[in-house]
C-alpha cells in the first residue's frame, strides 16, 4: 500500500476535524457497608461518603461543565453530592436514570453473599453472581442489564453529543459499558475490576461516515495519584498538526 492511500493515524487523544467526541465518565459508587454480608442488586441501601480524601481526588478529576446522570438508587445520588461536597461545582440537575441501576437479582437479593458463591464458584476471570445469560429467579440477567445500560448510552449520546457526561453508577452497568465500547458481548465485562468511586472514561467518537469508541482509563483511582507525574499522559513529541489532513 502506498504512502498516498495508507489510512492516515492520529495522535492518541486528538479527535479531527469534523468529528464529535462525547465523553462519558463512570463513576461507582462509594462503598456499600451496610448489606450485613448479604446480596443487595437493586436493594436501595446507603453507602460510606466519609473518606474525604477520595471525594477530593474524584471532583479535581472530573470536569466542571458535564451534564450528570445517576442511576435511580440511592448510593448514587449520596456519591454525587459526596463529589460536589468536595469541591466540583453541582450541576443544575442530575436525571436519575433506571436504566444505570445495578442488576435485579430477584430472589438472590438478601441472600447470604458468602454462601451463596461458595454453592455457585464463579468462573475463573467472570467475578461476577452468575453467567450473563442466566437471569435470577424474578429479576434480570447480566445480558437484561446490559440491554437497558447500552439504550441509556445510545439516547443521552445522542441528547448531549459533543459534551462530557458524568454517570453515577453501579460495577454491573459499568462492566456492560466497557464491553459495549470494545464490540464484544456483555460477558465480558465480568473481566474488568471496577472499584468504588473509581473513574471509567469512554469516549464515542462519531463523524459523517464512522463512529466508534476509545478506552482512555478504565478504573482510575485520582486520589492516588501525584500531580507531578502528569506529563506522563502526554504524548512522546511535538505535535506535528500539518500533517493530519
Amino acid at each position: 500500500m502506498s504512502a498516498a492511500t495508507s489510512p492516515k493515524f492520529v495522535a492518541q487523544h486528538a479527535v479531527r476535524a469534523g468529528q464529535t467526541s462525547t465523553r462519558w465518565w463512570w463513576v461507582r459508587h462509594a462503598p456499600v457497608r451496610e448489606d450485613g454480608g448479604r446480596i443487595y442488586g437493586q436493594s436501595d441501601i446507603g453507602c460510606d461518603c466519609s473518606d474525604t480524601v477520595v471525594f477530593k481526588g474524584v471532583a479535581r478529576f472530573l470536569p466542571k461543565d458535564a451534564v450528570w446522570f445517576s442511576s435511580n438508587l440511592k448510593r448514587t445520588h449520596q456519591t454525587a453530592a459526596a463529589i460536589w461536597a468536595a469541591g466540583l461545582p453541582k450541576p443544575a440537575s442530575m436525571p436519575h436514570e433506571k436504566a444505570f441501576a445495578e442488576q435485579d437479582l430477584g430472589e438472590w437479593q438478601g441472600l447470604n453473599r458468602a454462601e451463596f458463591f461458595a454453592l455457585r464458584p464463579a468462573a475463573i476471570a467472570s467475578y461476577w453472581f452468575a453467567p450473563a445469560e442466566e437471569r435470577a429467579p424474578g429479576g434480570e440477567s447480566f445480558n437484561d442489564l446490559s440491554d437497558r445500560t447500552v439504550e441509556g448510552i445510545k439516547r443521552i449520546s445522542a441528547a448531549h453529543a459533543g459534551k462530557d457526561i458524568v454517570c453515577v453508577s453501579h460495577g454491573g452497568p459499568i462492566k456492560a459499558a466497557i464491553a459495549h465500547a470494545l464490540g464484544l458481548p456483555a460477558g465480558a465485562g465480568f473481566a474488568f475490576t471496577i472499584d468504588n468511586c473509581s473513574v471509567t472514561r469512554l469516549d464515542f467518537l462519531s463523524g459523517d461516515h464512522h463512529s466508534g469508541w476509545r478506552v482512555p482509563m478504565i478504573n482510575q483511582q485520582p486520589w492516588i495519584a501525584d500531580p507531578s507525574h502528569d506529563a506522563m499522559h502526554q504524548p512522546a513529541g511535538p505535535e506535528v498538526t500539518n500533517k493530519l489532513g
